[in-house]
């Protein structure tokens, strides 16, 4: 059984072994990242029990240990070069998560509902390749449908960001 390097006309991508060992390294890096603050917190067995960090230490560790066997049985294996994913593919992917990074970036700033205004109608223009008014006016339409939604007849309030721009207008 063998697999082609390339399923497309790209001439490559990331292969198989490669993702792995990202993935890998990845989550190294968020199982440390629990295994500090945890230790931040004490993970240990206090007189009375055990210490605000003491099971998301050992999570924290579980999570290394399964990166370390990963990145062991990965390089214990011959590379094959088969493709995780081809080039092309892969910025089709970045098209559509990278505006979805900055988007969450967004709403930490300027809050959901102005931030789903200009996701919504940026990714329509760019992507949709919608006119820039039916853009902006759906993206308009759905955050302030959202906003009635939820702040005015559910009574929850929704983050609305660290500048807040809808204090200018009086929301």
């Amino acid at each position: 059984m063998s697999e082609e390097k390339t399923s497309g006309g790209s001439g490559g991508g990331i292969t198989i072994r490669t993702a792995e060992l990202v993935v890998a390294a990845f989550l190294a890096i968020i199982g440390g990242m629990v295994i500090y603050d945890s230790m931040r917190l004490g993970a240990k067995w206090g007189a009375d029990g055990p210490e605000a960090g003491y099971f998301p230490f050992y999570i924290g560790l579980l999570i290394c240990i399964g990166a370390a066997v990963t990145v062991v049985g990965v390089l214990r294996h011959k590379p094959d070069h088969k493709l995780f994913v081809e080039w092309t593919a892969l910025r089709q992917i970045m098209q559509v998560l990278i505006p979805v990074a900055i988007y969450v970036l967004g709403i930490q700033l300027i809050g959901i509902y102005v931030a789903s205004a200009a996701y919504i109608a940026l990714f329509m223009v760019y992507m949709g390749k919608y006119s820039w008014i039916k853009g902006v006016l759906l993206g308009t339409a759905v955050s302030a449908l959202t906003y009635t939604m939820f702040e005015i007849w559910f009574k929850v309030p929704l983050f609305k960001g660290e500048f807040n721009p809808l204090s200018l207008v009086g929301l």
